[in-house]
């Protein structure tokens, strides 16, 4: 559905050349169909370089070539970019947006245009085709644009569909939630330096725990109550622990760490 699409990443930073990195991996379009921006041009030669894509600084002239343009900027940068490209759009192309707070509603209003605008709130993991992305349509898309935009960040990690309004919420969880992660694994090396293990031992242990954790979930559809269950012996060393864990309160620490970064991702929105 998108191997015949001209596709242009605008933004071609961390995540741009990650999704771009995904794109080609997995053929998606050809390389000479893909066009990068930025304002780096050793940074963009590079990359192009890299993966036998087009590059250019000048942002105009790359959108009036392109089918699908892939906003992959900080929210601070949109209102710049969009009133800089608005002219040089056609109500046929693509348009999807990685940027956290920015709605579809703002940037329609902002290209003053019919254009079909897609949402995306993808995460760090992407970076190694691990991500968790939420995808949300504006007014003026429909499935099929859905569809193209699932095909790109499949290629870096999972997908869901979501309504527009849920995304702060999805910030909370999987947009933020590596952080708390990075929290849970250094604190299992921690644990387990104190008790004697070297620290390259104890990280690996560690961080190869909480993967094959999340796999066992995703693989297995069992609820992680459930297996959680299958681990605790009666009287042995995990049930101690899940006591003590349950009384200092890590679910709830947890829980209330989602919500506070909902909230604040919906404070951002309306000041974007």
């Amino acid at each position: 559905m998108i191997t015949d699409k001209q596709v242009m990443i605008l933004g071609a930073g961390n995540m741009g050349s990650c999704l771009l990195g995904g794109i080609c991996r997995a053929k998606l379009v050809p390389p000479d169909h893909i066009i990068i921006t930025g304002l780096r041009k050793d940074y963009l030669e590079s990359l192009a370089g890299q993966w036998g894509v087009h590059w250019t600084t000048d942002n105009k002239k790359a959108v009036e070539q392109a089918d699908v343009i892939m906003l992959c900027l900080k929210p601070q940068a949109i209102g710049r970019v969009l009133t800089e490209i608005k002219g040089y759009l056609n109500p046929n192309q693509l348009i999807i947006t990685i940027a956290a707070g920015v709605t579809t509603s703002y940037i329609s209003a902002q290209i003053d245009s019919v254009n079909p605008v897609v949402r995306v709130m993808p995460n760090i993991a992407s970076l190694v085709d691990e991500g968790a992305a939420a995808i949300s349509v504006g007014d003026h898309g429909d499935d099929h644009h859905l569809e193209i935009t699932a095909q790109i960040f499949r290629a870096v990690g999972r997908v869901v569909f979501v309504r527009e309004d849920l995304l702060d919420a999805v910030t909370g969880l999987s947009g933020s939630g590596p952080a708390y992660i990075y929290m849970v694994i250094e604190a299992l090396s921690d644990g387990g330096v104190k008790m004697g293990l070297p620290r390259e031992i104890a990280l690996d242990l560690a961080a190869q725990t909480v993967l094959g954790a999340a796999r066992l979930i995703q693989e297995t559809g069992i609820h992680p109550a459930v297996l959680r269950d299958q681990v605790l012996t009666p009287g042995g060393t995990t049930i101690a622990a899940v006591h003590d864990l349950e009384t200092s309160g890590l679910r709830s620490m947890l829980i209330s760490a989602v919500e506070t970064a909902t909230r604040r991702s919906k404070e951002l929105s309306s000041q974007a």
